[in-house]
Protein backbone atom coordinates (compact mmCIF):
# COMPACT_ATOMS: atom_id res chain seq x y z
CA UNK A 1 0.00 0.00 0.00
CA UNK A 2 1.31 3.42 -0.96
CA UNK A 3 1.86 5.85 1.83
CA UNK A 4 2.42 9.57 1.95
CA UNK A 5 6.12 10.18 2.78
CA UNK A 6 6.79 11.88 6.08
CA UNK A 7 8.16 15.39 5.81
CA UNK A 8 11.42 16.15 7.54
CA UNK A 9 11.04 18.46 10.53
CA UNK A 10 12.32 21.95 9.97
CA UNK A 11 11.58 25.62 10.29
CA UNK A 12 8.50 26.72 8.30
CA UNK A 13 9.83 29.22 5.75
CA UNK A 14 7.49 30.57 3.09
CA UNK A 15 8.47 30.83 -0.56
CA UNK A 16 7.75 34.56 -0.40
CA UNK A 17 10.30 35.01 2.40
CA UNK A 18 12.91 32.98 0.53
CA UNK A 19 12.39 35.03 -2.63
CA UNK A 20 12.59 38.25 -0.62
CA UNK A 21 15.85 37.26 1.05
CA UNK A 22 17.27 36.08 -2.26
CA UNK A 23 16.35 39.33 -4.01
CA UNK A 24 17.80 41.44 -1.19
CA UNK A 25 21.00 39.35 -1.09
CA UNK A 26 21.40 39.68 -4.86
CA UNK A 27 20.95 43.45 -4.67
CA UNK A 28 23.49 43.82 -1.84
CA UNK A 29 26.05 41.58 -3.58
CA UNK A 30 25.60 43.52 -6.82
CA UNK A 31 26.12 46.78 -4.94
CA UNK A 32 29.24 45.40 -3.29
CA UNK A 33 30.59 44.37 -6.70
CA UNK A 34 30.01 47.86 -8.14
CA UNK A 35 31.57 49.60 -5.14
CA UNK A 36 34.51 47.20 -5.22
CA UNK A 37 35.07 48.21 -8.84
CA UNK A 38 34.99 51.88 -7.87
CA UNK A 39 37.42 51.20 -5.04
CA UNK A 40 39.86 49.48 -7.43
CA UNK A 41 39.67 52.42 -9.83
CA UNK A 42 40.35 54.87 -7.01
CA UNK A 43 43.44 52.89 -6.04
CA UNK A 44 45.01 53.87 -9.37
CA UNK A 45 44.66 57.62 -8.75
CA UNK A 46 48.17 59.14 -8.45
CA UNK A 47 49.09 59.67 -4.82
CA UNK A 48 50.02 63.36 -4.79
CA UNK A 49 48.46 66.40 -3.08
CA UNK A 50 45.23 67.48 -4.69
CA UNK A 51 44.44 71.14 -5.28
CA UNK A 52 41.39 72.91 -6.58
CA UNK A 53 41.28 74.54 -9.98
CA UNK A 54 39.62 77.59 -8.47
CA UNK A 55 42.23 79.75 -6.71
CA UNK A 56 39.52 81.44 -4.68
CA UNK A 57 38.81 78.16 -2.87
CA UNK A 58 41.34 77.82 -0.08
CA UNK A 59 39.73 75.13 2.13
CA UNK A 60 39.71 71.57 0.69
CA UNK A 61 38.71 68.63 2.94
CA UNK A 62 40.18 65.87 0.75
CA UNK A 63 43.72 66.52 -0.49
CA UNK A 64 45.08 62.97 -1.06
CA UNK A 65 44.17 59.53 -2.43
CA UNK A 66 44.11 58.06 1.08
CA UNK A 67 41.40 60.49 2.15
CA UNK A 68 39.36 59.58 -0.95
CA UNK A 69 39.55 55.89 -0.08
CA UNK A 70 38.50 56.55 3.53
CA UNK A 71 35.51 58.61 2.39
CA UNK A 72 34.57 55.89 -0.10
CA UNK A 73 34.60 53.24 2.62
CA UNK A 74 32.32 55.33 4.83
CA UNK A 75 29.87 55.91 2.00
CA UNK A 76 29.96 52.21 1.04
CA UNK A 77 28.54 51.12 4.40
CA UNK A 78 25.56 53.45 4.08
CA UNK A 79 24.96 52.49 0.46
CA UNK A 80 24.96 48.76 1.28
CA UNK A 81 22.57 49.35 4.18
CA UNK A 82 20.23 51.30 1.89
CA UNK A 83 20.38 48.53 -0.73
CA UNK A 84 19.54 45.92 1.90
CA UNK A 85 16.47 47.87 3.05
CA UNK A 86 15.33 48.50 -0.52
CA UNK A 87 15.93 44.85 -1.39
CA UNK A 88 13.87 43.55 1.53
CA UNK A 89 10.96 45.94 1.01
CA UNK A 90 10.91 45.68 -2.75
CA UNK A 91 11.56 41.94 -2.72
CA UNK A 92 8.66 41.32 -0.34
CA UNK A 93 6.31 43.29 -2.57
CA UNK A 94 7.52 41.72 -5.82
CA UNK A 95 7.48 38.18 -4.39
CA UNK A 96 3.91 38.66 -3.21
CA UNK A 97 2.87 39.93 -6.62
CA UNK A 98 4.53 37.04 -8.47
CA UNK A 99 3.21 34.39 -6.08
CA UNK A 100 -0.36 35.69 -5.96
CA UNK A 101 -1.66 33.02 -8.39
CA UNK A 102 -0.03 30.35 -6.23
CA UNK A 103 -2.25 31.37 -3.30
CA UNK A 104 -5.35 30.64 -5.40
CA UNK A 105 -3.95 27.28 -6.44
CA UNK A 106 -3.14 26.41 -2.81
CA UNK A 107 -6.64 27.41 -1.67
CA UNK A 108 -8.18 25.29 -4.43
CA UNK A 109 -6.07 22.25 -3.49
CA UNK A 110 -7.12 22.54 0.14
CA UNK A 111 -10.78 22.81 -0.89
CA UNK A 112 -10.54 19.76 -3.13
CA UNK A 113 -8.82 17.85 -0.31
CA UNK A 114 -12.09 18.11 1.66
CA UNK A 115 -13.86 16.16 -1.11
CA UNK A 116 -15.27 18.98 -3.25
CA UNK A 117 -14.35 17.70 -6.71
CA UNK A 118 -16.63 20.30 -8.33
CA UNK A 119 -14.31 23.15 -7.33
CA UNK A 120 -12.14 24.72 -10.06
CA UNK A 121 -9.35 27.31 -10.02
CA UNK A 122 -10.13 28.96 -13.38
CA UNK A 123 -7.03 31.13 -13.18
CA UNK A 124 -6.95 34.15 -15.50
CA UNK A 125 -4.01 36.25 -16.63
CA UNK A 126 -0.92 35.68 -18.78
CA UNK A 127 -0.17 32.22 -20.14
CA UNK A 128 2.71 31.54 -17.76
CA UNK A 129 3.77 28.58 -15.62
CA UNK A 130 1.11 29.27 -12.96
CA UNK A 131 -1.66 29.48 -15.55
CA UNK A 132 -0.60 26.20 -17.15
CA UNK A 133 -0.37 24.52 -13.72
CA UNK A 134 -3.87 25.71 -12.79
CA UNK A 135 -5.32 24.57 -16.12
CA UNK A 136 -3.71 21.14 -15.71
CA UNK A 137 -5.11 20.86 -12.18
CA UNK A 138 -8.61 21.80 -13.38
CA UNK A 139 -8.36 19.22 -16.16
CA UNK A 140 -7.32 16.57 -13.66
CA UNK A 141 -10.33 17.40 -11.48
CA UNK A 142 -12.63 17.13 -14.50
CA UNK A 143 -11.40 13.62 -15.18
CA UNK A 144 -11.57 12.60 -11.52
CA UNK A 145 -15.11 13.91 -11.15
CA UNK A 146 -16.19 12.07 -14.29
CA UNK A 147 -14.57 8.85 -13.07
CA UNK A 148 -16.30 9.06 -9.68
CA UNK A 149 -19.62 9.88 -11.32
CA UNK A 150 -19.33 6.85 -13.63
CA UNK A 151 -18.48 4.62 -10.67
CA UNK A 152 -21.43 5.90 -8.61
CA UNK A 153 -23.87 5.53 -11.53
CA UNK A 154 -22.63 2.01 -12.19
CA UNK A 155 -23.16 0.94 -8.57
CA UNK A 156 -26.62 2.51 -8.48
CA UNK A 157 -27.74 1.14 -11.86
CA UNK A 158 -26.36 -2.33 -11.19
CA UNK A 159 -28.11 -2.47 -7.83
CA UNK A 160 -31.41 -1.32 -9.33
CA UNK A 161 -31.16 -3.87 -12.14
CA UNK A 162 -30.48 -6.66 -9.65
CA UNK A 163 -33.49 -5.84 -7.51
CA UNK A 164 -36.13 -7.20 -9.87
CA UNK A 165 -34.67 -10.67 -10.62
CA UNK A 166 -33.74 -11.14 -6.96
CA UNK A 167 -37.28 -10.25 -5.88
CA UNK A 168 -38.71 -12.72 -8.40
CA UNK A 169 -36.31 -15.41 -7.22
CA UNK A 170 -37.27 -14.77 -3.60
CA UNK A 171 -40.97 -15.16 -4.43
CA UNK A 172 -40.40 -18.42 -6.31
CA UNK A 173 -38.32 -19.83 -3.45
CA UNK A 174 -41.00 -18.86 -0.90
CA UNK A 175 -43.60 -20.71 -2.94
CA UNK A 176 -41.36 -23.77 -3.24
CA UNK A 177 -40.65 -23.84 0.50
CA UNK A 178 -44.38 -23.84 1.31
CA UNK A 179 -44.82 -27.11 -0.51
CA UNK A 180 -44.96 -30.07 1.90
CA UNK A 181 -41.85 -32.19 1.84
CA UNK A 182 -39.86 -29.62 -0.16
CA UNK A 183 -36.20 -30.18 -0.84
CA UNK A 184 -33.97 -28.65 1.92
CA UNK A 185 -31.87 -27.09 -0.82
CA UNK A 186 -34.62 -24.49 -1.23
CA UNK A 187 -33.97 -23.30 2.32
CA UNK A 188 -30.30 -22.86 1.53
CA UNK A 189 -31.13 -21.07 -1.72
CA UNK A 190 -33.50 -18.78 0.19
CA UNK A 191 -30.71 -17.80 2.57
CA UNK A 192 -28.33 -17.12 -0.30
CA UNK A 193 -30.95 -15.06 -2.12
CA UNK A 194 -31.75 -13.09 1.04
CA UNK A 195 -28.06 -12.27 1.40
CA UNK A 196 -27.94 -11.10 -2.22
CA UNK A 197 -30.99 -8.88 -1.62
CA UNK A 198 -29.39 -7.39 1.50
CA UNK A 199 -26.15 -6.76 -0.38
CA UNK A 200 -28.06 -5.03 -3.17
CA UNK A 201 -29.84 -2.81 -0.67
CA UNK A 202 -26.51 -1.95 0.97
CA UNK A 203 -25.05 -0.98 -2.41
CA UNK A 204 -28.07 1.23 -3.07
CA UNK A 205 -27.65 2.96 0.28
CA UNK A 206 -23.99 3.60 -0.47
CA UNK A 207 -24.83 4.94 -3.93
CA UNK A 208 -27.53 7.16 -2.43
CA UNK A 209 -25.05 8.65 0.01
CA UNK A 210 -22.54 9.23 -2.80
CA UNK A 211 -25.13 11.14 -4.82
CA UNK A 212 -26.85 13.03 -1.99
CA UNK A 213 -26.45 16.60 -0.91
CA UNK A 214 -26.92 16.53 2.84
CA UNK A 215 -29.80 18.47 4.34
CA UNK A 216 -28.65 21.40 6.45
CA UNK A 217 -30.95 20.99 9.43
CA UNK A 218 -30.24 21.37 13.17
CA UNK A 219 -29.62 17.91 14.61
CA UNK A 220 -28.48 16.73 18.02
CA UNK A 221 -26.06 13.90 17.21
CA UNK A 222 -26.99 12.24 20.50
CA UNK A 223 -30.53 11.54 19.22
CA UNK A 224 -29.63 9.21 16.29
CA UNK A 225 -26.95 7.58 18.46
CA UNK A 226 -29.46 6.79 21.21
CA UNK A 227 -31.89 5.43 18.62
CA UNK A 228 -29.22 3.23 17.03
CA UNK A 229 -28.16 1.83 20.42
CA UNK A 230 -31.79 1.18 21.42
CA UNK A 231 -32.35 -0.81 18.23
CA UNK A 232 -29.16 -2.82 18.86
CA UNK A 233 -29.91 -3.84 22.48
CA UNK A 234 -31.57 -7.09 21.46
CA UNK A 235 -28.70 -8.08 19.17
CA UNK A 236 -26.17 -7.22 21.89
CA UNK A 237 -27.95 -9.52 24.35
CA UNK A 238 -28.15 -12.29 21.80
CA UNK A 239 -24.41 -12.07 21.16
CA UNK A 240 -23.49 -11.77 24.83
CA UNK A 241 -21.88 -8.36 24.37
CA UNK A 242 -22.07 -5.71 27.09
CA UNK A 243 -23.26 -2.60 25.20
CA UNK A 244 -22.73 0.70 27.05
CA UNK A 245 -23.84 4.19 26.08
CA UNK A 246 -22.66 7.60 27.30
CA UNK A 247 -24.55 10.28 25.39
CA UNK A 248 -24.43 14.03 25.91
CA UNK A 249 -25.89 16.75 23.73
CA UNK A 250 -23.81 17.43 20.60
CA UNK A 251 -25.61 19.82 18.21
CA UNK A 252 -24.58 19.78 14.55
CA UNK A 253 -26.08 20.87 11.26
CA UNK A 254 -26.71 17.91 9.02
CA UNK A 255 -29.01 15.23 7.66
CA UNK A 256 -30.77 13.29 10.41
CA UNK A 257 -31.34 10.20 8.24
CA UNK A 258 -27.70 10.01 7.14
CA UNK A 259 -26.49 10.50 10.70
CA UNK A 260 -28.78 7.67 11.83
CA UNK A 261 -27.23 5.41 9.18
CA UNK A 262 -23.79 6.43 10.40
CA UNK A 263 -24.60 5.68 14.05
CA UNK A 264 -26.38 2.40 13.24
CA UNK A 265 -23.45 1.08 11.19
CA UNK A 266 -20.92 1.98 13.86
CA UNK A 267 -22.98 0.40 16.66
CA UNK A 268 -23.65 -2.77 14.63
CA UNK A 269 -19.94 -3.08 13.85
CA UNK A 270 -19.05 -2.99 17.56
CA UNK A 271 -21.34 -6.01 18.06
CA UNK A 272 -20.67 -8.07 14.94
CA UNK A 273 -16.89 -7.78 15.15
CA UNK A 274 -16.70 -8.67 18.82
CA UNK A 275 -16.25 -11.74 20.99
CA UNK A 276 -18.62 -13.52 23.31
CA UNK A 277 -18.61 -11.84 26.71
CA UNK A 278 -16.95 -8.78 25.21
CA UNK A 279 -17.81 -5.11 25.62
CA UNK A 280 -18.86 -2.33 23.26
CA UNK A 281 -18.93 1.30 24.35
CA UNK A 282 -20.56 4.17 22.48
CA UNK A 283 -20.09 7.77 23.55
CA UNK A 284 -21.11 11.09 22.05
CA UNK A 285 -20.42 14.59 23.28
CA UNK A 286 -18.73 17.87 22.46
CA UNK A 287 -15.04 18.66 22.09
CA UNK A 288 -13.54 21.81 23.68
CA UNK A 289 -13.81 23.60 20.31
CA UNK A 290 -17.55 22.83 20.12
CA UNK A 291 -17.38 20.08 17.49
CA UNK A 292 -19.42 16.91 17.98
CA UNK A 293 -17.49 13.72 18.76
CA UNK A 294 -18.88 10.20 18.36
CA UNK A 295 -16.62 7.41 19.58
CA UNK A 296 -17.12 3.65 19.58
CA UNK A 297 -14.83 0.99 21.04
CA UNK A 298 -15.17 -2.76 21.14
CA UNK A 299 -13.26 -5.85 22.12
CA UNK A 300 -12.44 -8.29 19.37
CA UNK A 301 -9.62 -9.82 17.36
CA UNK A 302 -6.27 -8.03 17.19
CA UNK A 303 -6.00 -5.92 14.02
CA UNK A 304 -2.78 -4.81 12.38
CA UNK A 305 -2.37 -1.19 11.18
CA UNK A 306 -2.35 -2.27 7.52
CA UNK A 307 -5.81 -3.81 7.84
CA UNK A 308 -7.21 -0.88 9.83
CA UNK A 309 -6.04 1.57 7.16
CA UNK A 310 -8.14 -0.29 4.56
CA UNK A 311 -11.32 -0.89 6.56
CA UNK A 312 -13.19 1.92 4.79
CA UNK A 313 -12.79 0.13 1.45
CA UNK A 314 -16.05 -1.42 0.19
CA UNK A 315 -16.44 -5.18 0.75
CA UNK A 316 -13.62 -5.32 3.30
CA UNK A 317 -14.07 -6.59 6.86
CA UNK A 318 -11.74 -6.97 9.78
CA UNK A 319 -10.54 -10.41 8.66
CA UNK A 320 -10.17 -9.49 5.00
CA UNK A 321 -12.48 -9.53 2.00
CA UNK A 322 -16.04 -10.67 2.66
CA UNK A 323 -16.41 -14.41 2.49
CA UNK A 324 -19.36 -16.59 1.72
CA UNK A 325 -21.15 -17.47 4.89
CA UNK A 326 -19.76 -14.46 6.73
CA UNK A 327 -21.93 -11.78 8.30
CA UNK A 328 -22.27 -8.31 6.85
CA UNK A 329 -21.26 -7.03 3.45
CA UNK A 330 -18.15 -4.97 4.20
CA UNK A 331 -19.95 -1.76 3.30
CA UNK A 332 -20.61 -0.41 6.80
CA UNK A 333 -17.45 1.64 7.30
CA UNK A 334 -17.42 2.66 3.62
CA UNK A 335 -20.86 4.19 4.13
CA UNK A 336 -19.77 5.75 7.43
CA UNK A 337 -16.75 7.32 5.72
CA UNK A 338 -18.91 8.81 2.98
CA UNK A 339 -21.47 10.23 5.44
CA UNK A 340 -18.65 11.83 7.43
CA UNK A 341 -17.24 13.37 4.23
CA UNK A 342 -20.65 14.74 3.24
CA UNK A 343 -20.87 16.48 6.62
CA UNK A 344 -17.35 17.91 6.44
CA UNK A 345 -16.08 15.81 9.35
CA UNK A 346 -13.18 13.46 10.03
CA UNK A 347 -13.05 9.71 10.63
CA UNK A 348 -10.25 8.06 12.61
CA UNK A 349 -9.79 4.30 13.00
CA UNK A 350 -7.31 2.93 15.54
CA UNK A 351 -6.64 -0.69 16.50
CA UNK A 352 -6.90 -1.27 20.25
CA UNK A 353 -3.80 -2.89 21.81
CA UNK A 354 -5.76 -5.74 23.38
CA UNK A 355 -7.90 -6.36 20.31
CA UNK A 356 -10.84 -4.62 18.74
CA UNK A 357 -11.23 -1.22 17.13
CA UNK A 358 -11.68 2.38 18.29
CA UNK A 359 -13.57 4.62 15.86
CA UNK A 360 -13.77 8.40 16.32
CA UNK A 361 -16.03 10.63 14.24
CA UNK A 362 -15.67 14.40 14.58
CA UNK A 363 -18.31 16.62 12.97
CA UNK A 364 -18.19 20.44 12.81
CA UNK A 365 -20.26 22.36 15.33
CA UNK A 366 -23.68 23.59 14.25
CA UNK A 367 -22.42 26.97 13.01
CA UNK A 368 -19.40 25.49 11.21
CA UNK A 369 -20.84 22.55 9.27
CA UNK A 370 -19.82 22.40 5.61
CA UNK A 371 -21.51 20.24 2.99
CA UNK A 372 -20.53 19.08 -0.46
Amino acid sequence: MNRVPQRRPGLPVSARLRLTLGYAAFLVVSGMAVLAGVYIVVRYIPDYPLTTADPSVTHVNITSRGQIVEALVDVTLWVLLALAVIGLAGGWFLAGWVLRPLHRIDAAVRTVATGRLDHRIRLTGPDDEFRRLADAFDHMLDRLQDAFAVQERFAANASHELRTPLAITATMLDVARREPGHDPVFDRLGEVNARAVALTEALLRLADVDAVTAAAEPVDLADPVRRAVAEAWEEAGRRGVDLRLDAASAPVTGDAELLLRLADNLVRNTLRHNVGGGTATVSVGRAPDGSAVLRTENTGPVLDPETVARLTEPFLRGQGRTRRGGEGHGLGLALVSRVVDVHGGTLDLVARPGGGLAVTVVLPARSQAVFL
